[in-house]
Order: structure tokens, then C-alpha cells, then sequence
């Protein structure tokens, strides 16, 4: 399901964003640039946590400017798991499928099965406290890939994460997304995330963002605002 930012204008005090882009249906897309520069507002803005001051999102062309986040057919990871520490890791991660837990025996084999994708199966009866954040984040990974909706946002869920384990969690990703058509768009502030798991890139800085450029490229040729980035 494709992604429209159509003349998106965000503000908060001095604050200023604007994006004009298209994002493709079934595509992968990494947004990087210097903190503060409104990445984690971008995603934010098309999860329907953050208002526009103008413009528009329009998600598979249905206007969904002013549809509330749980109405819109996105799932976001943030970096923080936000997982209930009183319920199981196989009680937060079903929410994903229903939030009254109430589910069919192949609901129920479908969150073992995620569950065994992320690494976690045989951690499915331990509370999120017994968890190391690692693991914490694979259980938040695992509800947001139950939800199915066709547009996942990634705000750095991987940050905290080794370099070994955060590359595998985006191969998981990346394997998921091409098995279910997804559209995918992730923060990061690792080149090698964009390099491994984004057919685009998005760069933000100086209060706009750049129309998405194919990743390879782009590291490849970066311009001058990349290049400062990097440190080139």
C-alpha cells in the first residue's frame, strides 16, 4: 500500500517539516539525517500520532489526515517496546491479533509461530521483566508483524541492539515484508541498515525532506547534505 505525502507541512514552535513525496506500494524505505531534524515526527505524522499543520497523508488513496492511528492500516515500532509487564510474552505479543486475547486455536498457533521467527520460542510464559531488552524488542517486533497491516513503521526499534543481533532483526524484517507485500519505512542513523535493508532512502535535514533517492545510489554518490551527515 502506497504512501502519499502531499504537501505535508509539520510544526511545533520552531519546529518546521515539509514533504512532498510518494512512497511505493510493496517497497522499503529507510529515513536518515541529523537528530532533531523531525525523522521520528515523520513517522509519527503518518501513524496519525502528530497533526499536520498542512497537508496531507493519503495511505493507499484514502485520505488519512485526520483518522485516528488505530483507524489507519499502519502498525509503528517505537524504540521503546511498550509491552505490558503483567502479561506474558505470548499474552503482548497476541494483542497484535486481538486485544481481548480471545483467540482461535490458529490465531494462537499464529503467535507461536511469529514467536519462533523473532527467537523467543520457549520464552512464551515469561513476564517482559525476566527479558533482556533485546528479547523485549523481539516481543514488540513479533505483535506489530501480527498485526498484518500493510504500512510498518520503524522508529530505531534495533538501536540498543549489537550490531549481529540488529542485523538479523532486519533480514527478519526484510524477509517478512517481501512475504506479505508490505510497505516499510524505518529510521535509523546506521548507513549499514539503509544499505541492508531499504530499496530507498529518504534524507531530512534543513527542515524538508528529499525526495527518495535508491539507497545504493546514493551512498554511492552521496551529495553534499549526505556527505556532512557522514562525516565526509
Amino acid at each position: 500500500m502506497d504512501v502519499s505525502l502531499d504537501s505535508l507541512y509539520l510544526k511545533t514552535g520552531a519546529f518546521e517539516l515539509r514533504a512532498n513525496c510518494l512512497l511505493a506500494s510493496d517497497t522499503a524505505y529507510a529515513i536518515i539525517g541529523p537528530s532533531g531534524e523531525g525523522k521520528s515526527t515523520l513517522l509519527q505524522a503518518i501513524a496519525g500520532f502528530v497533526r499536520p499543520s498542512g497537508g496531507r497523508v493519503l495511505i493507499g488513496g484514502r485520505d488519512c489526515t485526520r483518522i485516528q492511528p488505530a483507524d489507519r492500516p499502519t502498525t509503528i515500532l517505537f524504540q521503546e517496546h511498550n509491552l505490558f509487564p503483567h502479561l506474558s510474552v505470548y499474552e503482548n505479543t497476541a494483542l497484535g491479533i486481538r486485544p481481548d486475547l480471545r483467540l482461535t486455536s490458529e490465531q494462537r498457533n499464529q503467535a507461536i509461530n511469529v514467536l519462533n521467527r523473532v527467537g523467543l520460542g520457549g520464552y512464551e510464559n515469561r513476564l517482559p521483566g525476566s527479558l533482556s531488552g533485546g528479547q523485549r524488542q523481539r516481543a514488540a517486533l513479533a505483535r506489530a508483524l501480527l498485526r498484518a497491516r500493510p504500512v510498518l513503521l520503524l522508529d530505531e526499534p534495533f538501536a540498543a541492539l549489537g550490531p549481529g543481533l540488529r542485523a538479523e532483526m532486519l533480514g527478519l524484517v526484510s524477509e517478512i515484508r517481501a512475504e506479505h507485500a508490505i510497505t516499510l519505512i524505518f529510521v535509523t542513523h546506521e548507513p549499514s541498515d539503509a544499505l541492508k535493508a531499504a530499496d530507498f532512502t529518504l534524507m531530512i535535514g534543513g527542515g524538508r525532506v528529499c525526495r527518495p533517492v535508491a539507497t545504493k545510489e546514493l551512498f554511492a554518490n552521496p551529495p553534499p547534505e549526505l556527505k556532512t551527515y557522514l562525516g565526509l
